[in-house]
């Protein structure tokens, strides 16, 4: 039952009356992908808008009224200003949709619920661990660019995830933060009695609660659950403190509270989805949810079942059995006993829908639920659907594997929240507006070839020396605390140079990214990071996992290497890698570095990132990068095929990294130098990274893939 519902946006400051539209924008991250958006913050006190992580919520609530009042009256200031105010009216107020003008049949109501465990949408708000949070808020940014009717659900984390700090001797210390949601751009949910409103769910001998935010992203608002609440025990309060946590009873009980809470939160705020989409399986409760209310309306189970499966699509990252999430059976018997008798199910029925055997004992796993309960299911690239299906084969054991109901829409990236600012100012002065109305079309990219190569390196250029700065600016705060040996300010980037071949490699470090690869022959390495004529540097950043006691060995054998002073200062690891430090490397280096062991990169989306930012991917292929390479706008790392070994493939692997350095990347990029001094025969691949790959890895075409062959049969098979 629906209950009457306030939105009110707070006010993040008084402000003066010219510019108190600052504090709609404050509470819309339409500004984060939007640069005269960013701007229009940034313009009043930039060391203020750097030291609050770019948070316009924060920024408002301690910028001096001084300054505020200078800017009301400087017209250089308000010209910005009302040009940001109108583009974002403008924006919200749009009719003629891309989503209303290729599907008006879709009615009022039949909107897409969008669930996932993590998002992640701005460096301000740390509640993503990696690649599965970032690209669901890209999704979720481009379903607003495109008028997609969409709500989405997740959890807001107290603690958000960890801050890595790392020792002289390399290894990854993790210390937790609280984020005070008072400063967060998040919109309390209440009733008209100026309460949360809270939705319950029951678990073992118990009932906890959660209360609602909501942070708008653009048109598309997404639902954020919070448990820290004086309703709940303290050890209930903590279940949506940090993100991945390794207990299963947790865990557990953060998935009942996400799929099943998820449902209640629709209910709660009046929407009735016709599309349940589900980014990876932790939200796959939502289906016992979904048919416990069909079964209370009079349904038998597998008429309920039935109902549910059209309208659920799944989407499936994780290549490999051992990433998915699993829970014991007599832990799914303690907490779902009470709920199978009233779906009119056994235990074993109940048990049935998701098991999976193994050596420890049969197994409840997440995915499976997900697949036997969804009508369409998606891996992330190519390659992960054709690993996909033979991972999930044995559910369908009467069909060839090819014939496993699972397709695959490779992923993409926002291209507006991660492009620099001069580069999408160059794009407009040659490809004109039609990239920007739809970054998915060839053609439009097809004008790459028109922009003169020092036009195009000078935007290269400025966008490595920003990078050069920023990491320098981390460095000299870091050795400014007195906490850290003069080797880690050198190990942090001081040495920099900005006229150096620079490789950037950046991604969580789990064991089969092998992080390690690149310094298997290590006397070979300094030979070529050290060549005098055509030297080359590598920036390292990422986390690895709490838990992960290989990957922080990883991280330690790393900058063991990077302080080693052979190396002279070309190879550094800039710490606490974020959304801020991606956008800036992803803009700024030379050459995207990618060593997965293939094929358990499921798809990747750092590279695109790279690309469209003019930076050369040099990978294994894996993932996206198996789809996105041609031979001539990037580099592959080994050979399209599975070795017999793991011991194989990183001798192979690393000789053909060493061997593509030395003959083809560093040559390329250091001769062939124009009068003055651009690389011409190294553009003509930057020119062709960006017109191959910027629109068959955006967003819009993944989205788009989505509505097209998900969404929209999910909803017409729904309404037959």
């Amino acid at each position: 039952m629906s209950i009457n519902i306030k939105r009110v946006i707070p006010i993040a400051s008084s402000l003066p009356k010219r510019i108190e539209r600052l504090n709609d924008l404050a509470y819309n991250l339409w500004w984060s992908w939007n640069p005269e958006a960013i701007n229009v913050f940034s313009k009043i006190h930039p060391v203020l808008w750097d030291s609050v992580s770019h948070n316009p919520v924060a920024f408002l609530q301690q910028v001096s009224r001084t300054l505020l009042n200078r800017v009301a009256n400087d017209k250089q200031y308000l010209d910005l200003y009302d040009r940001v105010v109108n583009n974002f009216d403008s924006y919200m107020g749009e009719k003629e949709t891309w989503f209303v003008k290729n599907y008006p049949e879709v009615t009022a109501g039949q909107s897409i619920a969008y669930f996932s465990f993590e998002f992640g949408l701005h460096e301000s708000i740390p509640a993503y661990a990696g690649g599965l949070g970032i690209l669901a808020g890209d999704h979720l940014k481009e379903s607003s660019d495109m008028g997609i009717p969409l709500e989405a659900i997740g959890f807001i984390y107290n603690q958000g995830y960890f801050v890595q700090k790392i020792t002289e001797d390399g290894w990854q210390e993790t210390s937790n933060f609280y984020l005070d949601f008072n400063k967060l751009p998040m919109i309390p949910i209440l009733d008209e009695k100026d309460k949360p409103i809270l939705i319950s769910v029951q678990l073992p001998g118990r009932e906890i609660k959660a209360r609602i935010w909501q942070i708008q992203v653009g048109r598309v608002p997404l639902y954020l659950l919070d448990t820290n609440i004086s309703e709940n025990s303290s050890f209930d309060q903590q279940l949506t403190a940090k993100l991945y946590t390794s207990d299963l009873e947790t865990r557990i009980s953060q998935e009942i509270l996400l799929g099943m809470g998820g449902v209640r939160v629709m209910r709660a705020l009046g929407y009735n989805p016709t599309v349940w989409h589900m980014n990876e399986g932790h939200s796959a409760f939502l289906s016992v949810e979904r048919c416990a209310e069909l079964v209370r309306q009079g349904k038998t189970f597998e008429e309920a079942k039935e109902i549910v499966r059209k309208g659920n699509v799944f989407t499936t990252h994780t290549p490999v059995p051992a990433g998915n999430d699993k829970f014991p059976v007599w832990l799914v018997e303690k907490y779902f006993s009470q709920i199978w008798p009233d779906l009119g199910l056994t235990r074993e029925q109940f048990i049935d829908l998701a098991k999976e055997a193994s050596p420890y004992g049969d197994q409840f796993t997440m995915p499976i639920l997900a697949l036997r309960l969804s009508e369409r299911c998606n891996a992330v690239s190519e390659l992960h659907g054709q690993v996909s299906r033979n991972m999930w084969h044995f559910l369908w054991p009467d069909r060839k594997v090819e014939e496993v109901p699972i397709t695959h829409i490779t992923n993409g990236v926002h291209t507006f929240s991660w492009l620099s600012r001069r580069m999408g100012i160059l794009f407009d002065e040659y490809l004109g507006t039609e990239w920007r109305l739809d970054p998915s079309n060839p053609k439009v990219w097809e004008k790459v070839d028109s922009i003169p190569d020092a036009e195009l390196w000078a935007v290269k250029r400025h966008q490595k020396r920003k990078l050069m700065r920023f990491i320098n600016d981390k460095a000299r705060a870091q050795w400014l605390t007195g906490e850290v040996h003069p080797v880690q300010t050198i190990a942090a980037g001081v040495l920099l140079d900005a006229d150096a071949l620079t490789i950037g490699f950046a991604r969580r470090f789990p064991t089969y990214k092998r992080g390690y690869l690149i310094l298997r022959d290590y006397e070979r390495l300094l030979r070529i990071i050290n060549n005098v004529d055509a030297p080359v540097q590598i920036i390292f950043s990422g986390k690895a996992h709490p838990a992960d006691e290989p990957g922080k060995l990883i991280v330690q054998q790393l900058y063991r290497a990077i302080k080693d002073h052979r190396t002279g200062g070309r190879m550094v690891f800039v710490e606490n890698y974020d959304m801020d430090i991606a956008r800036h490397l992803v803009q700024g280096v030379d050459v995207w570095l990618n060593t997965p062991r293939r094929p358990m990169e499921a798809s990747g989306t750092s590279g695109m990132k790279a690309a469209m930012n003019g930076c050369l991917n040099f990978s294994v292929l894996d993932g996206w990068w198996h789809e996105g390479y041609n031979g001539k706008n990037g580099w592959a790392i080994g050979d399209d095929k599975t070795y017999e070994s793991d011991e194989k493939q990183d001798e192979m692997d690393a000789l053909s990294l060493y061997e593509t350095l030395e003959d083809q990347i560093v040559p390329i990029y250091y001769s062939n130098r124009s009068e003055n001094g651009v690389p011409t025969t190294w553009m003509s691949w930057v020119k062709e990274a960006i017109r191959t790959l910027s629109p068959q890895f955006s967003t819009r075409r993944m989205v788009g893939d989505y509505v097209r062959e998900m969404y929209i049969p999910a909803i017409k098979e729904s309404e037959e």
